[in-house]
């Protein structure tokens, strides 16, 4: 735990706060937190920060409460697993996801975090988390697919003081950079990450010389009330206390087994939500745990019960206390170290399916399909045509789920603020050319509100090299809702320059490639929502015309087509009532077929053969094995004493 020095223990003084002036510093604090993004975009060199944005900051009050943030505040389980003193000046850095207690998810995450003073006295922290390139793992990038323990996935930088008093540790930097395929990005990336966080600092220092020290402090308190009393409405006007489950699965942990189930239990107590993860599978012996960070769940909440209902809330962490998460140790979400945690990614996007199917089954006016719930990676590694080594790092953009309000955007990021790599930069930068980069018909699934396309990239290679994939939603659907269908799975295909094709699982490492190859990397749709025999004909014929649904899938919405596109309204109508009598009442949910289904059909939809079930991993049973025997000699202890 770490001890934080004040040289003023003067306390704060607490005062009023006039309306005007409250909501003036909240929006001072977001543009802080705007301005935070700013500077590390402008500054960073790496393509996955610079173009794709893959960092995220946060300001917080002088407890680590989250003021302005999108992930949650890493300040508590950082600090709390920081052994020493933090003063004035001083900078703390991590990249060590069970060093902190998951706010950060991997070890590519470089977490820096830092305490802002005023008059010696401590005002809060500003933090910022970056995805660098590459930290020597087993594989360029440094996410291997078939790791089986975090220390197989790079350089593991415990809490430490990379600024002490002002002063750079230039040791500790030098050491951290040199362990990378990618040192010079790195380097700039780390200090593009301190350079946001000091501007976040500085700009709550501002704030307190404008409005005073004590009106901030009580302005941050305020809006944290504000916040708590808005999602308590929120969580008490909405959610039922009778209990609903939801489940949804990891397709595979790239070593043979799955699907693992992320399974939830929801119901409300009072004006308090409980999460209990107790139907989730153990922990895998691969490289797709998620070591979920319980503020990192209830921000997520919180945005999925703001985005539906309230958006005019600005989301802080005063309402954190309102939801209790409970994730058994072991498990796939709250796995025992050093279990691999670099295939993170697929869990954490399938956390917001999750909270969609709960939210959903409690209450139907949240009820939203299963979407593009992850981050797809492509890594592409080799020397170019002068002789240099490179790492092209790409982020796969697909499907968003139909939903109450209308259709999902076609070929979106699952972070709202991150972008896709221009086929510009991508064709400058790195020796492949970008032969098709577009959305793909009929993979959203259909409905009244129709799901998001998933997206086609086909890179043509120009070197030999090597590529690696993290993907998922192979095995199973983007479910559909309310009467909506499934969205079309993922898909990886591998043409070579003699023409000869290789379907590509969704999880792997080090395939090599030779100039003249193609990758044909398709990410998945999202779900639809809604009966699709109720879709307007009008909309339809947009669809068609955009290209964005073709004449054989518009059956799918009981039309048909002549061959100018035009909409046979008569025959449409036919079509219709003859699949609404096949069909019967729709289902709430549409997973395209019970697991069991989806194994016997895998090999003939998909090209695998499907996975095995899940086994618990060596390091969680031996784990649990020596808690129950120490459980056991307690409570002979106990019995003896008795």
């Amino acid at each position: 735990m770490a001890t934080v020095i004040e040289t003023n223990t003067t306390p704060w003084e607490t005062v009023d706060v006039d309306a005007v002036t409250l909501d003036v510093i909240e929006n001072a604090i977001q543009n802080a937190r705007v301005q935070m993004d700013a500077i590390l975009f402008r500054t960073a060199i790496s393509t996955i920060i610079r173009e794709q944005r893959d960092g995220f900051p946060v300001l917080t009050d002088r407890d680590g409460q989250m003021l302005a943030g999108q992930f949650g505040s890493p300040v508590d389980g950082f600090i709390d697993n920081y052994e020493g003193d933090v003063q004035e000046g001083d900078v703390l850095l991590t990249n060590d996801p069970y060093a902190c207690d998951g706010a950060i998810s991997h070890l590519n995450d470089w977490l820096v975090c830092t305490p802002v003073y005023y008059h010696g006295r401590l005002l809060g922290w500003a933090a910022m988390f970056g995805h660098m390139s590459d930290i020597s793992g087993s594989t360029a990038a440094s996410m291997p697919v078939t790791s089986t323990d975090i220390l197989q996935e790079g350089i593991v930088i415990p809490p430490v003081k990379v600024v002490s008093r002002g002063e750079l540790q230039q040791d500790i930097v030098r050491l951290a950079v040199r362990n990378s395929r990618t040192p010079d990005w790195n380097e700039a990336d780390f200090y593009a990450i301190l350079s946001a966080c000091r501007t976040g600092a500085a700009r709550l220092v501002e704030m307190a010389d404008r409005f005073g020290p004590d009106v901030l402090v009580s302005a941050q308190k305020q809006l944290l009330a504000r916040n708590r009393d808005a999602m308590r409405e929120l969580i008490v006007s909405t959610m039922p206390e009778e209990k609903v489950v939801f489940e949804d699965w990891i397709c595979d942990d790239a070593l043979g087994h799955g699907p693992y189930k992320m399974g939830c239990e929801m119901w409300r107590e009072g004006d308090k939500l409980v999460f209990d993860f107790s139907r989730t599978d153990p922990q895998s012996a691969g490289c797709i745990n998620f070591l979920l960070n319980d503020r990192m769940f209830k921000m997520f909440c919180g945005q999925f019960m703001v985005n539906v209902f309230d958006p005019q809330i600005v989301l802080n962490d005063g309402y954190i206390d309102l939801i209790d998460v409970r994730i058994p140790k072991g498990t796939l979400l709250n796995p025992v170290a050093p279990a691999a945690l670099n295939g993170r990614t697929h869990a954490l996007g399938r956390i917001f399916d999750i909270i969609s199917g709960l939210f959903g089954t409690a209450n139907s006016d949240f009820l939203v399909a299963a979407g593009f719930s992850d981050s797809p990676h492509l890594m592409f590694s080799g020397f170019n045509q002068r002789d240099d080594w490179f790492l092209m790092f790409q982020i796969g953009f697909g499907g968003i789920p139909g939903k109450p309000g209308g259709d999902g955007p076609d070929g979106h990021s699952l972070w709202p603020k991150m972008r896709n790599v221009p086929n510009e930069y991508t064709e400058a930068y790195f020796p492949v050319r970008v032969e098709r980069f577009e959305s793909i018909p009929d993979t959203g699934g259909p409905g009244l509100h129709r799901g998001g396309n998933g997206v086609r990239t086909e890179y043509a290679f120009l070197v030999e090299g090597k590529i690696s994939i993290h993907d998922d939603r192979w095995f199973t659907y983007p479910w559909g809702v309310k009467g909506g269908l499934p969205g079309t799975r993922s898909r990886k295909t591998l043409v070579r320059a003699d023409g000869t094709t290789e379907n590509l699982p969704s999880k792997v490492d080090d395939v090599p490639v030779a100039p003249g190859d193609l990758l044909v990397f398709e990410t998945w749709g999202g779900g639809g929502w809604g009966d699709p025999l109720e879709r307007p004909y009008d909309i339809i014929a947009y669809d068609l015309e955009a290209g964005l649904v073709t004449p054989e899938g518009a059956r799918r919405y009981g039309v048909v087509t002549g061959e100018d596109l035009a909409i046979d309204v008569a025959a449409s109508y036919a079509l219709r009532a003859t699949l609404r009598s096949e069909r019967g009442d729709p289902e709430a949910f549409d997973f395209g077929g019970t697991l069991d289904e989806l194994r016997a059909r895998c090999l003939e939809e998909t090209g695998f053969e499907p996975p095995e079930p899940p086994v618990q991993a060596p390091i969680a049973a031996a784990w649990l094995r020596k808690q129950r025997r120490e459980a056991e000699a307690g409570n002979d202890s106990v019995r003896a004493a008795g």
